[in-house]
């Protein structure tokens, strides 16, 4: 699932293309939009809140008594955005997976395979991202209330607690195993067991913003093939510090189990008090 910084670079380059921009024409090939038109509306700003896309519209001329209105939108695992000059070919996949098509005098942008598009007042955004956490690329972060969030539930593993954004938005699986590596914590420990927890916080933000202008990501600072992550995706794989067999291992609420990676010399396991043992099959479950 594209992270925070992928989402952010995403909504950056469609701010850059639409916003100010008349909509000349809209597409929405989902059922429950079938009828709506944008045409006449004009682009107020594109913007990211975690791993969502919110796209913010006028009232189209002919609403006057009309209110502006957001396209919220959704990745998921497999969506995605694409800006095209008009008439040019298409390269984001077969048209039956075109989702959305928004078009202005000087861009097509499609979306493609999004399994979230909805359209709702601009003034009732909360009801589809007023569950998330603090952003960690976000205007308004705050460190201290991303700390509360994830010290509520001391026992929760810091493996799931990171990838919960309810507790701080923006965090996937591939910043949760190389921030954890990078602070030499495993994936299981507790919350509470966390030795430093700011300073885990502040690292999975620093690396987020070291990527989020730019669409190859790199914790390792090498942005060369295979040379990018320390764990992520390297099970099995030698430590780029200690040469030990990276391993993996997926966990968290049940249906909702998601890998993590760790060097075992570089993130020993350490054993839980019986009082503060932690499971990964139960437990809040991780929203989108």
């Amino acid at each position: 699932m594209p992270e925070g910084d992928t989402v952010f670079l995403a909504c950056k380059r469609l701010h850059q293309a639409l916003a100010g921009q008349p909509v000349t024409a809209s597409d929405f090939r989902v059922p429950q939009l079938a009828t709506a038109d944008l045409s006449g509306a004009t682009v107020l700003e594109v913007v990211p809140r975690g791993k969502h896309q919110l796209l913010r519209f006028s009232p189209a001329d002919r609403d006057a008594d009309g209110e502006p209105l957001t396209l919220h939108t959704h990745f998921k695992m497999d969506g995605t955005w694409h800006l095209y000059r008009p008439g040019a070919t298409r390269k984001g996949g077969p048209d039956f997976q075109v989702r959305v098509v928004l078009t202005t005098p000087d861009w097509e942008a499609v979306g493609y395979r999004l399994p979230v598009v909805e359209l709702i007042p601009t003034a009732q955004e909360h009801t589809v991202v007023g569950h998330l956490g603090p952003d960690l690329l976000g205007p308004d972060w705050d460190l201290d209330e991303a700390l509360r969030r994830l010290g509520s539930a001391p026992e929760r593993t810091i493996g799931e607690a990171l990838l919960d954004q309810r507790n701080l938005a923006g965090i996937g699986t591939l910043y949760r195993a190389e921030t954890l590596f990078l602070s030499g914590i495993h994936p299981r420990t507790p919350v509470a067991a966390v030795p430093d927890l700011r300073a885990v916080v502040e690292r999975a933000r620093r690396l987020l913003e070291a990527n989020k202008d730019r669409p190859d990501q790199s914790t390792t600072g090498d942005l060369r093939r295979g040379r990018t992550a320390w764990v992520f995706e390297r099970a099995r794989q030698p430590c780029r510090r200690c040469g030990t067999r990276i391993r993996e291992e997926a966990f968290g609420p049940r249906g909702q189990e998601r890998k993590a990676y760790w060097c075992p010399r570089c993130q020993p396991q350490k054993v839980a008090e019986p009082s503060r043992s932690v499971t990964g099959d139960h437990g809040p479950s991780l929203r989108p």
